[in-house]
């Protein structure tokens, strides 16, 4: 993660960008609060470290200003104001957290891992893979060992459920709900006939039978 760290103590800015840098991210110091907010300003940063008592605009004025331009990076302030009052009004300013000194280098490496696991962007799964079973989510194929396997829009749908619950029984009701948007029972064969086509094409010549029927249960995509 790109760190911008505002900090105007020349120590205390190395040991925090040594042991940040430890953890993988690198970090860029500015050392007024001038240059941080101009840094800021100039290039998107993953996290921001800020002091509240800087040269220049300090800490606090310094998030407020990007706060109202629309910048939107987590930030952490570092700083030895330790009342009450001085964490929350960094708090309401526009900071996220709020860590005093002294301060020890694994509480402050624990929250700047915190942060980034909290800003992470989800992953979006585009692949499925069970056993022999591969699915291509985007391309909305399906192959077994290699060879694609030809499916109409519904089984894929069918198969792509099975498969992100592979290992498990499905019942008719899940199926009807997940697959088809059913929250209620049609009275038809709806989902007995299309896993039968499904399972002709997935399993037809092969030795091993990737879906089963539970009897009395449902239905199960086992890899092997």
């Amino acid at each position: 993660m790109d760190i911008l760290l505002i900090e105007d103590d020349p120590e205390t800015a190395l040991y925090v960008t040594e042991g940040l840098q430890k953890q993988g991210h690198v970090v860029h110091w500015a050392p007024t609060g001038n240059d941080g907010l101009h840094s800021a300003r100039h290039r998107p940063f993953g996290l921001l470290i800020v002091d509240r008592m800087l040269p220049g605009i300090d800490g606090l004025s310094l998030v407020r200003t990007l706060r109202d331009e629309g910048n939107d990076a987590p930030i952490l302030f570092l700083t030895t104001m330790s009342g009450i009052d001085d964490r929350v009004e960094g708090l309401q300013s526009g900071g996220d957290d709020y860590l005093t000194k002294p301060f020890a280098l694994v509480e402050l490496q624990a929250r700047v891992a915190a942060i980034a696991r909290r800003t992470a962007p989800a992953m979006a799964i585009t692949q499925l893979q069970v056993g022999q079973l591969h699915l291509d989510l985007i391309a909305r194929t399906a192959y077994r060992e290699g060879k694609r396997v030809d499916l109409q829009p519904q089984e894929f749908k069918l198969l792509e459920y099975l498969a992100q619950n592979a290992g498990k029984v499905v019942t008719r009701a899940m199926l009807l709900e997940n697959v088809w948007n059913l929250e209620f029972d049609p009275g038809t064969n709806i989902v007995e006939s299309h896993m039968s086509r499904l399972r002709s094409k997935i399993d037809r010549g092969y030795p091993a039978e990737l879906i089963r029927t539970i009897r009395g249960s449902g239905y199960i995509l086992n890899g092997f």
